[in-house]
């Protein structure tokens, strides 16, 4: 409408229309089509005249002036220097050639025809899922949908039939043999064929037919020529080491090793990472309400507990996410934290970054993962060591694992990963028990290599998740003994 306005405006300054012609609310009586008539017949000739003219480089600038056909619209005084007139003239151009690009959407009615002609016209770069590519195959051919370069994010995750329809989007093109071939030129699978493969729900097709493979991984698998990343930049040095020896020489960038955030400590903690050791609570460790439900309430209540403790220290709370490895324990630990950050508490409306599973969460982060492991009798599927490579690879700045420990060091599939939660310490089995600093809030301007108890900061060492709890609900008495 502001372009519309213009076109009126300047019709008005040329004498061609009034007041008159406007609507009863003022609007311009020009519309994108009636627009390109008045360009075409009136604007151009007087454009095509004046430069004729003007292409005498020695007239002065009085002279300019007075033949510029324009000068009230643009309020031109009695001098007109050559640079202001070419200025002019090309905002004369770009209104009327901006005009004529919206002139399709006076005549496409519907959201989904100007969805479709952006689509094919004016779409430089289009995202879709591998879903919806499947869904609307048929219409983007009949549009005459047209690409030369695809782009297939976490292709590591996605199944090969799944892969291969993005292929297919588009008519081929046919040569001088009447023989039809892709004008597809290039495409790109970007992936991770170290974290989790594409989820099969029926066993039987994915152990025996390997419907679980992805084309990636299976051109990975056959030695195609690949491009491996050998540095990362998302995590503290000690959180990647974790996992980057799943990967062949992976580094670190520069950045995660001189950058303030990353070489601040984390308020409040001891330590940047620990796998803490969650006994039975009240005599129970994991349980199954129903068939494959796995639940686990000591940990739901400890990581809870942690996070409520995190927040009232002054963390962000959408920094935190909250991870697990079974939907059961996801459902139980979002009841907690209804409960326990409900109306009438103090922390009331305040929730995680996220509660998810670990297959869910694969593609994102946060600066803080709390991850609860659920099993106490046997480790389940997260035996499947990509498993775990995703669940510990989510966090930038801290990670704060829950399990039998046991149970999981027990199994040589998992001990690389669990033995660097203890890489660097003199005594590892004194550190299976949270540790707290106490009296430090967030921000804070501590080191990884200051000593954590310098000043008149108390390391606190949780003994267990009754503990922790007693923690934080006397922290929340104290807000509200201070209200």
């Amino acid at each position: 409408s502001d372009l519309l306005e213009q076109v009126q405006q300047l019709s008005e300054s040329l004498g061609l229309s009034g007041r008159a012609e406007r609507g009863a609310d003022g609007s311009p009586s020009y519309t994108c089509e009636s627009a390109e008539i008045f360009f075409t017949k009136t604007i151009q000739p007087k454009l095509r005249v004046y430069l004729t003219q003007n292409e005498n480089k020695t007239m002065s600038e009085n002279e300019r002036a007075a033949q510029f056909p324009f000068r009230s619209f643009f309020s031109v005084s009695e001098e007109l220097t050559e640079k202001d007139s070419e200025t002019f003239v090309e905002r004369l151009r770009m209104v009327f050639q901006e005009l004529a690009e919206y002139r399709p959407l006076e005549l496409l009615r519907s959201q989904r025809q100007r969805a479709d002609y952006f689509l094919i016209k004016q779409a430089r770069v289009v995202a879709m899922t591998s879903t919806h590519a499947a869904i609307a195959r048929a219409h983007l051919i009949s549009l005459g949908f047209q690409y030369d370069n695809l782009v297939v994010e976490e292709a590591g995750q996605m199944r090969e039939i799944d892969t291969f329809i993005p292929l297919l989007l588009q008519q081929g093109e046919t040569n001088d043999d009447s023989a039809t071939r892709s004008r597809l030129k290039r495409v790109c699978l970007l992936g991770d064929h170290n974290q989790l493969p594409p989820v099969i729900k029926n066993m039987t097709f994915a152990r025996y037919s390997n419907m679980d493979q992805s084309l990636f991984a299976r051109l990975i698998r056959l030695g195609v020529p690949c491009i491996e990343l050998d540095k990362q930049g998302r995590a503290r040095p000690e959180i990647a080491a974790l996992y980057n020896w799943r990967y062949r020489s992976l580094g670190n960038m520069e950045h995660v090793v001189s950058a303030e955030q990353f070489r601040l400590a984390n308020p409040g903690f001891a330590r940047t990472l620990q796998f803490v050791n969650v006994e039975d609570f009240q005599g129970k460790g994991e349980t199954t309400p129903t068939a494959f439900f796995y639940q686990n309430v000591g940990e739901a209540e400890y990581v809870v507990a942690l996070f409520q403790f995190m927040v009232l220290i002054g963390y962000p709370s959408d920094s935190i996410s909250i991870l697990t490895t079974y939907n059961g324990q996801k459902e139980l630990v979002s009841d907690i934290v209804e409960q326990r950050c409900g109306e009438g508490t103090p922390l009331a409306g305040v929730r995680p970054g996220a509660i998810s599973t670990v297959d869910q969460y694969q593609g994102q982060q946060n600066d803080y993962i709390l991850l609860s492991l659920v099993r106490t009798e046997s480790i389940g599927h997260l035996r499947d060591i990509r498993r775990l490579v995703v669940a510990v690879s989510r966090a930038r700045y801290g990670l704060f694992a829950f399990g039998r420990y046991d149970l999981f060091a027990s199994h040589h599939e998992l001990e690389k990963v669990l033995s660097s939660f203890d890489d660097g310490l003199p005594s590892p089995n004194a550190t299976r028990k949270l540790e707290l600093i106490l009296n430090e809030t967030y921000p804070s301007n501590r080191s990884t290599k200051d000593n954590p108890t310098d000043g008149d900061k108390t390391l606190f060492v949780v003994e267990d998740v009754g503990q922790m709890g007693a923690i934080v609900h006397q922290m929340q008495e104290d807000i509200l003994q201070q209200e």
